[in-house]
């Protein structure tokens, strides 16, 4: 897995209150060419790591709607 250190978190906007919550560290695509993509609740957890493509490409699946909960 890609190195994470340095990434920067955010909890995505769309967050909610009922625990489904997602944060992205999308600073590091200028210098390693990846997102990281984790669950706040457990920020020592496993993180995913994605391209830009690959990330652009979901951020627009749910834009789209193709995921429901």
């Amino acid at each position: 897995m890609k190195d994470l250190v340095g990434a920067v978190w955010r909890t995505s906007s769309r967050s909610n209150d009922q625990g489904l919550c997602v944060e992205v560290a999308d600073n590091l695509v200028r210098s390693r060419g990846i997102v990281g993509i984790r669950d706040s609740k457990d920020p020592d957890g496993p993180a995913l790591v994605v391209g830009p493509p690959g990330w652009a490409a979901f951020v627009e699946a749910i834009r789209l709607g193709r995921f429901h909960p």
